[in-house]
């Protein structure tokens, strides 16, 4: 066993986080405990989290005996990876009985070894737009003192300051306000879909809350307008997005969108114009895509048609739906993403692995942005009532594997710009991999 891997880690009651020197560092993949190879191993991203969990014990390995041993000293630790990094592992830990359910967070292997935390996982988008030193507090509070001087009865703006920005510091309403990158329109307080892991909204009787509060008024195409058009005619690699965390799913508002779309799209016609959405409505999206829609990005837990709907419980659609949206976007050559939300173990299984496999040959699907799942894996796993994940690739291998078989898929995290969609339509993978906006 190579003593150059990471030390286990633990945290005390008081959150004082220590490390085993007589264990090193394991991952999670589905239920199990398992061994990582120092090449799936980074520096903990900057902007990335602590998190302790308590009621459960972390999972070590032994390097004298190479069996999984359980640290008693204290509880187990995990990362919450920044932006534009996927995991490969989970925080390994026994559950005590009485654990109570962890917040809506992903919960990354964490280790430490000379002077520095590792996890293991993958800078998966090279776009800066979310890291953390690119922000300034000072240019966002100039942007928001703008914003409502010039436009001060327009609700979607205050709520992306007041709300967005100030109580949860939304990294893309904050990128808004400095006028650069991607630009939120959250437009439903409704959804179609009753998600488990639902950000913005939870039942009274669950065990957890949800982690935002959740868009309470319908914005008007006037409101819309007023954001979008100004943030596309001047924002560099400006996209503007109809769908966020802090709604529901915004194909219920279809005909606000398809109007504020005809009427950015009169005066002006740079810039992405990009839905978020859960996909329930194709006929609908096919309306989006008459008016001037250029982007979509569908979010998927599962590209299995039973996991998908044991966690999304649609309401009046099915995954079909999902998967001809896909395609008819695809149909108008329009760019068209996954938010696919990965969980080792299950994201990387063999029979997830040939479900994405096929879903991407049928639909001629543009991009996957492989989003962290935002979720106790404990409880998620629970809900869909799935006792066993079988046979794993591994995520390193299975994006590797994926990569291969698809070489004009684009990898990511983001939504990318119109120059980022141009230049992968004329360049090769490798270099939209290593090149930003």
């Amino acid at each position: 066993m190579s003593n150059a891997l990471p030390y286990l880690v633990y945290a005390s009651e008081q959150g004082e986080i220590r490390e085993d020197r007589t264990l090193l560092m394991t991952g999670r993949s589905g239920f199990d405990a398992v061994a990582i190879a120092a090449d799936e191993l980074i520096p903990l991203p900057e902007g990335s989290d602590l998190f302790m969990l308590p009621g459960r014990r972390p999972i070590g390995l032994d390097p004298q005996t190479g069996q999984f041993r359980i640290c008693e000293k204290g509880f187990a630790v995990a990362a919450h990876v920044a932006p534009a990094h996927t995991l490969f592992y989970l925080s390994s830990y026994l559950r005590e009985p009485d654990a109570p359910v962890l917040p809506l967070f992903a919960y990354g292997a964490v280790g430490w070894r000379r002077r520095h935390f590792y996890v293991p996982a993958i800078r998966i988008d090279p776009d800066r737009r979310q890291d953390p030193y690119g922000f300034d507090k000072v240019a966002i509070q100039q942007g928001i003192r703008r914003w409502k001087k010039a436009q001060p009865n327009n609700r979607l703006v205050i709520h992306l300051a007041d709300n967005c920005v100030s109580r949860y510091c939304c990294p893309a309403a904050r990128n808004f306000f400095m006028g650069r990158y991607e630009a939120p329109l959250p437009v439903s307080p409704a959804c179609n879909s009753n998600c488990i892991g639902c950000i913005s909204f939870q039942p009274e009787q669950e065990t957890i809350t949800a982690s935002q509060q959740r868009l309470n008024f319908k914005p008007t195409i006037e409101e819309i307008t007023a954001i979008a058009v100004s943030h596309l005619q001047h924002a560099p690699c400006a996209v503007v997005s109809f769908g966020q965390g802090c709604e529901g799913e915004p194909l219920l508002m279809w005909e606000v969108i398809r109007e504020s779309i005809k009427e950015i799209r009169k005066r002006t016609s740079r810039g992405v114009i990009n839905l978020n959405t859960n996909g329930s409505m194709p006929e609908a999206v096919a309306a989006l895509c008459e008016a001037g829609l250029n982007s979509i990005r569908v979010s998927m837990n599962s590209a299995q048609r039973w996991l998908y709907e044991a966690y999304y419980r649609p309401n009046n659609y099915c995954f079909d739906d999902v998967v001809e949206t896909l395609r008819i976007v695809h149909r108008y050559g329009g760019w068209t993403s996954l938010n696919y939300f990965v969980l080792p173990g299950l994201t990387d299984a063999e029979a997830e692995y040939h479900a994405l496999h096929h879903l991407i040959r049928t639909t001629g699907l543009k991009m996957i942005q492989w989003r962290n799942f935002n979720i106790d894996p404990d409880w998620y796993l629970q809900k869909v009532q799935l006792k066993e994940t079988g046979p794993a690739l591994g995520m390193k291998k299975l994006l590797q594997r994926i990569r291969q078989e698809f070489p004009q898929l684009a990898f990511g995290y983001f939504n990318p710009p119109s120059s980022v969609i141009r230049r992968y339509q004329h360049s090769s993978p490798t270099r939209i991999a290593t090149d930003a906006c």
